[in-house]
């Protein structure tokens, strides 16, 4: 009967931890993905809004309607620049989580190699008394024939 494998436990451990950290990263992307749509959708209800002041002020508008709408595509230049640093913030989080991701993932092929190593000297050893065996066995019989 062959050995269990000495650091199963290490290699389940480990395995869960990768496990943990794809979890993580795959909630890193979709935050990053998140918040680059936002930014485009910013951007887009900039340009419509500033298409907006254009025909506004083509037609005539007042001071203060110009003052309003400087004061709007302000405040929209202000949340992009905000919402791009966020994006810029959610890819450094996500390549962490990626270089976090490989090395669980480096320690489970770690832990899997040496997993399969015992598994083939396992097997190795297990083979070899079972020669030993069946050629006792031969040994008995070819004994026992020439007994006869």
């Amino acid at each position: 009967m062959a050995k269990p494998f000495p650091l199963q436990t290490l290699l389940d451990l480990s395995q869960v931890h990768m496990d943990e950290a794809a979890r993580r990263l795959g909630e890193l992307l979709a935050g990053e993905q998140e918040a680059g749509a936002r930014v485009v959708l910013l951007q887009q209800y900039r340009d419509e809004y500033h298409q907006r002041f254009i025909a506004a002020a083509q037609n005539g508008i007042g001071r203060m309607a110009w003052s309003n709408y400087q004061s709007f595509l302000t405040r929209l230049d202000e949340a992009i620049v905000q919402a791009q640093a966020l994006v810029g913030q959610s890819k450094q989080r996500t390549a962490a989580g990626q270089r976090e991701w490989l090395d669980k993932r480096g320690r489970v092929q770690a832990f899997d190699s040496l997993s399969e190593r015992h598994r083939r000297r396992e097997q190795y050893a297990e083979n070899r008394l079972d020669q030993k065996v069946q050629d006792e066995h031969a040994a008995r019989l070819r004994q026992a024939a020439e007994e006869e």
